[in-house]
């Protein structure tokens, strides 16, 4: 059901773009590197499957694969795509080098190196056979019933329990993938019968064989029992982020009660563990933190009753980065060092490599701890070299590219070089010129390092062009040295010479162990010390020299030792004496220093019980401060009320004691002086008396000088502190270190996630702040930051490193690739991939299904499993019918959409009236899928009416409407000529007013009949004389003027005259009967004038028209005639208007065509 369809892969062919972000003083950028690697992935056998490497750098970049560390070959099923991964269109599984499982890595090179990707393990899915099969059991009633089986399968399975084969409910049980248990705390009769465990995956379905449970009566009355706990925790391995669980099942009467506690006394994280009801303690997502020891406690209710069964828990962890490589440039026969450090459970492993291979120690380059030093280098160590830490949980690679810097005409390298022994610290070095360009050379660098041993550091003096000889003078005695010379010149250094090896004289001891006195019994001293170290000793020790008297005596008793021991007894001694104790130690060449006299006092020869001298170790901490460190000695019986400590300087007097509490253990000295031998002296005193003293002399090592260190660095900040503001933001806290500047600091803060691998991408920010948010990083990633301060251009050590996680993002795709599967009658497998986005967290996951006819009523069944498991059990499936799937995603943050659904049929006889086409299983998608509903036929005969009503509402309201207009139309031709008529006897009546010239008229222009719509439009029509009557007899969409209106123009020509504007509305009004006697009797004529913008005045015509009463400048222009006789326009005549009207009519006519034709 996994299987990749060819159609599928289209997408994955296509190559990723990437971009770069350039934040401030931070630049992204490597000569090569990896976008996507790949990953581990699981799938069915014959199944194709895709292995992403996608490499960014200069091209061209080559790209190869290696399976177990050898090159993949390319044939028809296996070959690589044009974006760099690797395709297999069928996976096979068979036996040795033929089967496709393994471990994958990519290689990608090109002109400045290669570069190897992560592991990646290709897992065919399988599931084996049951490695522990339940086993019949009998019980009595009231008591425990356990059993269990075990199963290896890839993926891991989804294990389930059936009684009598019906499927348990999972609260009976807990199943940790491959180990499972089922606990019957209670039993009774019901509970007797068949148990099997049943494991499913993408691979196959197993059954184990059935156990029988057999139930015998309990015994009256039942007796008390103590608790027992008859199935304890085991110490379990758990990897990062999986399920832990630890079992603990007790029997006693009454049931004992169960509970869990941590070893070392620290709570149980609440919010990822909790005890199940038959006490099993199951831990979450499990964390670093989590490890340690656990103790379960079966507890007899109200008694004090109880046993205890623990197990350690072992958190293993994939290797992350703390320390990564960085690039280096460096000039030939220079030196390179790379440094990387991982952690991880179990301690990862380092491996170096050097363009994808593997690097070997040899003379130049060495390998120690966690470095890779590169000592004279030549062109060839120009390479990308990588950091690999490995362990159990997976690996990690990080890379970092050296430059060689070279240049022309470089000198040869010098030859003949000699090495002689002068003394035990100084050796003299001599070697001839080079043969080539010796004149070029400046100078010559002399490298020397301690032949034996891998922690060796190389040491470097450059001296003039005027000696061809050196002595090194600062060697330590009876080493082996390893030498060799390099020539330089302005532009570049020589290859380097020869290397040649010597060793320096060994010299007598430089000085005499530290002493170490105490007293058993009031007649010995016991006298111990420490071995020289190799810098002091200056060869091998032969002998030592134990010199002792009295403070009383002048006599010396000396006793010489071989130099392999370390303590000697003296023996019959004075009780309760002073004594004076030296020592000096010897070479082949002599006796060194012998050591100041020690004092050491002898006990009392008395009865008396006291302390016992204490065990004590001496540690200096730095060149002026001792830590002191004491024990009781385990022979000593009696109490102790407390401590004297005594010290002083060699050769001065004693100080008085410090005063210490009987529990102290530990006492730091302060405030002695560097380079300076001390002697400590400490006792145990109870109420009787002093104790044994206990004497040791210790010497406090050298400062380093400001000289030696020129400028101390700064101390870094204190108190990072990091909190998750979002999914892509960290807010930093931190403090200012104290020390007394009043400059100003900038602060550096690094930032990169935990386990990069490309040392280039880490992120460097700059502020003057105290604290800064970090901005656009990545949701779900867990980032780890430092600070380092700045003060007078000169930085601080990083702080120590703090790690804080974004807050992952709430899914916003849903699952990928759902697939239901009938694997039985009523039974089916719904299996899923994750969803297809990067640093997004999945808690759980949300599974809908419902039949047609639940999903018609909105009743779905909801299923929620962890986001560690991506497939679920559909159960109880109803023969015949369809069912509807999807899937959601969702996470703390919130959940996801659902996927598309998908739909089931589940199989049915054809003979029943199911309709054949659905007795196919279909994965395709259905209603929510593909936009489409499926409608029964009550639906689309509803549909079909409602559409019908639609239909003759709308033609009736047409029909309305056609009719209304048709009425109005002929309503306002009968009006308009009624008002040409009265139009006709107003201006009679105004031909023979005298007073036409000084007062205005209003001639009724629109009546009843006329109307003007909303935007402006009317039927009237206007020329010289007033409104046009229209002829109806006419098709033409502008009416014709009759030759009576030319007849009537006669009459008012000499009163004045008007233009109108064509295509303009002009609005009157029209007096009532009853006009006021004040009212203008006189008509103010109209005249359009070009160019008018204003001139348009109110109406009250409006309120009988409906308008609104806002004319149009553009529309209608209105002027006043004025009143003087210089004014007025000559009158026109009626033919003059009669003829222009015609020209305007056919003007009109002309651009009403046009606009037709357009």
């Amino acid at each position: 059901p996994f299987s990749f369809k060819q159609r599928d892969l289209i997408t994955s062919f296509a190559p990723n773009v990437l971009f770069f972000s350039l934040s401030a003083g931070v630049l992204c950028f490597s000569e090569l590197f990896f976008i996507k690697e790949p990953h581990d992935v699981t799938v069915m056998r014959r199944d194709a499957v895709i292995l992403d490497c996608q490499a960014h750098g200069e091209s061209p970049i080559d790209v190869r694969w290696l399976r177990n560390g050898v090159k993949v070959v390319e044939n028809e099923r296996v070959y690589l795509l044009s974006n760099g991964s690797l395709y297999i269109s069928e996976v096979e599984s068979r036996r040795g080098d033929k089967s496709d499982e393994g471990l994958y890595q990519c290689l990608a090179q090109n002109k400045y190196g290669a570069i190897l990707s992560q592991k990646a393990r290709l897992t065919i899915a399988s599931i084996s056979s049951f490695a522990i099969q339940p086993t019949s059991i009998v019980v009595t009633q009231g008591s425990v019933a356990r059993f269990s089986c075990k199963i290896s399968a890839h993926p891991p399975p989804i294990i389930t329990w059936e009684f009598n084969r019906v499927t348990l409910p999972l609260a009976l049980y807990v199943a940790p993938y491959s180990y499972l248990m089922i606990n019957i705390i209670g039993v009774q009769r019901a509970d007797a019968g068949n148990y099997r465990c049943i494991s499913t995956n993408i691979a196959s379905r197993r059954r184990s064989t059935e156990a029988t449970l057999t139930v015998t009566p309990a015994p009256s009355p039942q007796l008390p029992q103590r608790p027992r706990i008859i199935s304890g925790p085991q110490n379990i391995s758990v990897s990062l982020h999986q399920n832990a669980i630890l079992e603990c099942m007790a029997t006693g009467s009454p049931r004992p009660i169960i509970s869990w506690s941590r070893a070392d006394s620290k709570s149980i994280d609440v919010y990822n563990t909790k005890v199940l009801g038959n006490g099993n303690l199951i831990i979450t997502d499990i964390k670093p933190q989590h490890g340690g020891v656990y103790m379960c406690r079966a507890t007899t209710p109200g008694t004090r009753n109880y046993t205890v069964a623990s197990a350690n828990v072992t958190v293993l962890a994939p290797p992350s980065l703390v320390e990564w490589p960085e690039s280096l440039t460096r000039p030939r026969a220079g030196t390179a060092r790379f440094v990387c450090q991982a952690e991880g459970v179990p301690t990862p492993q380092i491996t170096w490599f050097k363009n994808g291979e593997k690097v070997h120690s040899n003379g130049r380059i060495k390998m120690y701890n966690s470095k890779l030093v590169i000592n004279q280098i030549i062109p060839e160590d120009d390479a990308i070299y990588q950091c690999q830490a490995e362990n159990e949980q997976g690996s990690v690679l990080s890379l970092a590219r050296l430059i060689v810097v070279m240049s022309e005409d470089r000198p040869s390298a010098p030859r003949n070089i000699r090495a002689d022994t002068v003394s035990s610290s100084a050796i003299l070095l001599a070697w001839e010129r080079p043969l080539y360009n010796a004149d070029k050379v400046i100078a010559y660098s002399v490298h020397y390092m301690k032949a034996e041993g891998l922690n060796n550091e190389e040491y470097q003096v450059v001296i003039g062009n005027d000696t061809t000889r050196y002595i090194i003078d600062d060697l330590e005695p009876a080493r082996n040295y390893t030498f060799y010379v390099v020539a330089y010149m302005p532009m570049g250094a020589s290859r380097m010479s020869d290397n040649v090896f010597q060793h320096t004289l060994e010299d007598v001891p430089l000085r005499a162990p530290e002493l170490s006195l105490t007293s058993s019994s009031p007649v010995d001293i016991q006298v111990s010390w420490q071995p020289l170290p190799d810098k002091l000793s200056r060869g091998r020790v032969s002998a030592y020299r134990l010199s002792y008297r009295t403070s009383a005596e002048n006599a010396v008793s000396q006793v010489e030792l071989p130099g392999e021991k370390t303590q000697h007894l003296l023996e019959n001694l004075k009780p309760d004496t002073i004594y004076l104790l030296r020592i000096a130690a010897a070479t082949t060449i002599g006796w060194g220093e012998q050591s100041a006299w020690t004092s050491h006092r002898t006990p009392k020869a008395s009865s008396a019980r006291v302390p016992l001298a204490p065990e004590l170790h001496l540690e200096p901490l730095n060149c002026t401060t001792i830590m002191v460190r004491w024990q009781l000695a385990p022979r000593n019986s009696v109490s102790v009320q407390g401590y004297r400590l005594f010290y002083h300087e060699e050769s001065q007097s004693e100080n008085a004691p410090v005063q210490l509490r009987a529990s102290d253990n530990r006492h730091t000295i302060g405030g002695l002086d560097p380079r300076k031998k001390y002697h400590v002296k400490l006792l145990a005193y109870n109420f009787i008396g002093d104790g044994y003293q206990a004497d040791q002399t210790i010497s406090t090592p050298g400062c380093v000088s400001v000289r030696d260190r020129l400028v101390p660095p700064p101390p870094p900040p204190h108190n990072l502190y990091a909190k998750t503001n979002s999914s892509t933001a960290v807010l930093l806290y931190w403090s200012r270190p104290a020390f007394t500047s009043s400059h100003a600091v900038n602060y550096t803060v690094r930032c990169n996630p935990v386990g990069l691998q490309n040392a280039s991408l880490v992120l460097y920010l700059q502020t003057g702040e105290q604290s800064l948010l970090v901005r656009d990083l990545e949701p779900n990633t867990k980032y780890e930051f430092a600070i380092r301060l700045h003060l007078d251009q000169l930085p601080s050590p990083w702080s120590p490193v703090v790690y804080q996680s974004t807050f992952p993002d709430a899914p916003t795709l849903p699952p990928s690739n759902v697939k239901v599967t009938l694997i039985e009658e009523d039974t089916a497998l719904v299996s899923w991939k994750p969803p297809d986005e990067s640093n997004v967290a999945v808690t759980h996951y949300t599974i809908l299904y419902a039949s047609r006819h639940a999903w018609i009523a909105g009743e779905w069944q909801v299923l929620q499993r962890e986001g560690s498991i991506t497939m679920a059990l559909l159960e109880n499936l109803k023969p015949g019918q369809i069912y509807f799937v999807k899937v959601s995603a969702s996470n703390k943050m919130g959940d996801g959409p659902f996927c598309h659904t998908v739909e089931l049929t589940v199989r049915a006889d054809l003979s029943s009236g199911q309709d054949p086409r659905l007795s196919r299983g279909s994965t395709h998608s259905t209603a929510f899928s593909d936009g489409f509903y499926h409608l029964d036929q009550k639906s689309m005969t509803g549909i079909t009416v409602g559409v019908c009503i639609a239909l003759i509402c709308i033609i009736i309201c047409a029909f309305v409407i056609v009719c209304r207009g048709k009425n109005r139309y002929l309503l306002s031709v009968k009006t308009y000529r009624e008002g040409v008529s009265t139009s006709a006897l107003a201006v009679g009546h105004l031909a023979s007013d005298g007073q036409a010239e000084n007062a205005d008229v209003t001639v009724p222009m629109m009546n009843q009949s006329h109307f003007i719509d909303a935007k402006g439009g009317t039927n009237l029509m206007i020329n010289c004389l007033g409104p046009v009557q229209p002829n109806t007899e006419k098709k033409e969409k502008w009416f014709s003027f009759s030759s009576h209106v030319k007849k009537d123009s006669k009459a008012v020509q000499k009163h004045g005259s008007a233009s109108y504007q064509l295509s303009s509305t002009v609005l009157t009004f029209e007096e009532e009967l009853s006009m006021s006697p004040d009212q203008p009797n006189t008509m103010q004529a109209l005249i359009w004038r070009p160019g008018d913008t204003e001139g348009s005045s109110n109406s009250e015509g409006s309120h009988e028209t409906g308008d609104s009463g806002r004319y149009s400048h553009d529309e209608t222009e209105m002027t006043n005639l004025s009143s003087g006789a210089s004014s007025r326009p000559p009158s026109l005549s009626a033919e003059d208007c009669s003829e222009k009207l015609e020209k305007m009519v056919t003007l009109r006519k002309q651009q009403s065509k046009t606009k037709e034709g357009e």
